[in-house]
């Protein structure tokens, strides 16, 4: 099981940082154009939301069945915080996707509220862009396919 969604976490993703660069690209090309906040543009950033929170359950469903959390148990958090390699996948990578998520989450939210078309592109534009910019930072690059 763990392997299966290992490689389906890692295949997923790159539909999931594509989707959210085409997301943050649109939203950056809509608010200097400053054209009107269409129902495709809701699409778009609709569907990186969506494959965002799908990574991130994968992603959790990963965590916990992943061989690294019995070496965590028999290390402990000082021996992980000890290993760059251990504290990468079971500590850094899951806080900061965590934390991206949330700002992919706010950006979302907060561009409904925005009555204006250029807020609502600047919600999901820069929102999505530093999300996209944390999880491209802490990808296990080593690791991954």
């Amino acid at each position: 099981m763990y392997t299966t969604v290992l490689n389906l976490h890692s295949y997923w993703a790159f539909a999931t940082l594509g989707l959210l660069l085409i997301a943050v690209l649109n939203a950056l090309a809509g608010l200097s154009k400053k054209r009107a906040f269409t129902a495709n543009d809701r699409k778009i950033s609709l569907i990186a939301l969506i494959f965002s929170h799908v990574q991130l359950l994968l992603g959790l469903l990963l965590l916990f069945s992943s061989p690294y959390m019995q070496t965590a148990k028999d290390l402990g958090m000082g021996g992980v915080m000890k290993n760059a390699d251990l504290r990468l996948v079971l500590v850094e990578h899951p806080l900061t996707n965590l934390i991206a998520l949330t700002l992919i989450t706010i950006g979302w939210s907060r561009h409904k509220k925005d009555m204006n078309d250029t807020g609502k592109f600047k919600k999901i534009g820069y929102l999505y862009l530093i999300g996209l910019i944390l999880l491209l930072s802490r990808i296990p690059y080593s690791q991954w396919l």
